[in-house]
């Protein structure tokens, strides 16, 4: 019955033959359809239910004596306004996305009866304010997601006892202001995104206790000024994304505890002047993007010591003007981006020790006067795009030993 949406009547179906059905789909029917539906069969064997884009107003309360429902689907149902109580009925259900719902305002408290339910996703709910405080007894939750929930101002302080969440996304919730301490009793979190929750000012220091946090997403956060020195005691994090961060100056020295750190992406920090020697401690680090940081003007020596870094992503950085010469112990590097960089006048002749390097990108650099002739040992180079250099009058000789030219 999937986009039915001009069926008026199933009376000419014998309800008998429904008893037997697991998975109903409903998509774009019409609220009368959907009414006539669920008053007249029986739904106790039913699983998955899908009501997606259907325009009802409220549901009726005999739709939740679905006994066996696992999957309910109620996504973008904008007209819903309303979720009886009687939805604590559903002792099975694992997942009810409500994302889309865009005329929803609250939650009813009896969504804490979902024993069962594993994933709740209101994503897109712009008119949803809070959450109940019986959230806390969702203690099968898994994965919240609350994406663009932009009329949400705050996070009930017991959501730090949903000892079962893995996910947790606040992405585009513009209204947010701070987290509650309680955020580090998540002891089985895993990800947490809050991109562009652009009123969000600081974390609190308990965000240090994540202690199974292993992706971290802050993509323009343009008013998070600082980071608490208790962020080093992520021991579980790979992933960390911090692009677009315009106010962040400065990174404490606690970022170089982060031993299981593989991605670490800075670009468009565009305040950011310098980074802490401790970086070099980061020695699971594979990539590094510091794209667009304008205000960039050096590398600590200290690089030199991520003996896993792959990638190293410097475009953009207008205010650099020179690279450690330490640069040449990155054993592991395959690509180095330093295009645009307007101010860098010269590569440092250790460039050529990068045994494993295989791209190299010099577009726009307009002040590299020249290369290095130890530019022609690098036997793995694949790639290699020198394209606009104004003030590059000649090639080393050396570059004829390059394979790939």
């Amino acid at each position: 019955m999937k986009k039915c949406v001009n069926l008026l009547t199933l009376s000419q179906i014998d309800s008998k033959g429904f008893h037997n059905l697991r998975l109903v789909d409903l998509t774009k029917a019409s609220p009368t359809i959907v009414e006539n539906y669920i008053q007249g069969r029986n739904l106790n064997n039913v699983k998955w239910l899908c009501l997606k884009k259907c325009m009802i107003q409220k549901l009726q309360s005999n739709l939740f004596y679905c006994l066996q429902l696992k999957v309910f689907d109620l996504t973008q149902c904008l007209s819903l306004e309303l979720i009886p109580t009687s939805i604590g009925q559903l002792n099975v259900v694992q997942k009810l996305d409500l994302s889309w719902c865009s005329n929803l305002k609250e939650l009813p408290s009896s969504i804490g009866q979902l024993n069962a339910l594993q994933e709740l996703d209101l994503s897109w709910c712009s008119n949803l304010k809070e959450l109940p405080s019986s959230i806390d007894q969702l203690n099968a939750l898994q994965k919240l997601y609350l994406h663009d929930c932009s009329n949400m101002k705050e996070l009930p302080s017991c959501i730090g006892q949903l000892n079962a969440l893995q996910e947790l996304d606040l992405s585009w919730c513009s209204n947010l202001k701070e987290l509650p301490s309680f955020i580090g009793q998540l002891n089985a979190l895993q990800k947490l995104d809050l991109s562009r929750c652009s009123n969000l000012k600081e974390l609190p220091s308990s965000i240090g206790q994540l202690n199974a946090l292993q992706k971290f997403y802050l993509w323009k956060c343009s008013n998070l000024k600082e980071l608490p020195s208790s962020i080093g005691q992520l021991n579980a994090l790979q992933k960390f994304y911090l692009g677009k961060c315009s106010n962040l100056k400065e990174l404490p020295s606690s970022i170089g505890q982060l031993n299981a750190l593989k991605e670490f992406y800075l670009s468009r920090c565009s305040n950011l002047k310098n980074l802490p020697s401790s970086i070099g401690h980061l020695n699971a680090l594979q990539e590094l993007d510091l794209s667009w940081c304008s205000n960039l003007k050096e590398l600590p020596s200290s690089i030199g010591q991520l003996n896993a870094l792959q990638n190293l992503y410097l475009w953009k950085c207008s205010n650099l003007k020179e690279l450690p010469s330490f640069i040449g112990e990155l054993n592991a590097l395959q690509e180095l981006d330093l295009s645009w960089c307007s101010n860098l006048k010269e590569l440092p002749t250790s460039i050529g020790q990068l045994n494993a390097f295989q791209e190299l990108h010099l577009w726009e650099c307009s002040n590299l006067k020249e290369l290095p002739s130890s530019i022609g040992q690098l036997n793995a180079l694949q790639t290699f795009y020198l394209n606009r250099c104004s003030n590059l009058k000649e090639l080393p000789s050396s570059i004829g030993q390059l394979n790939t030219m």
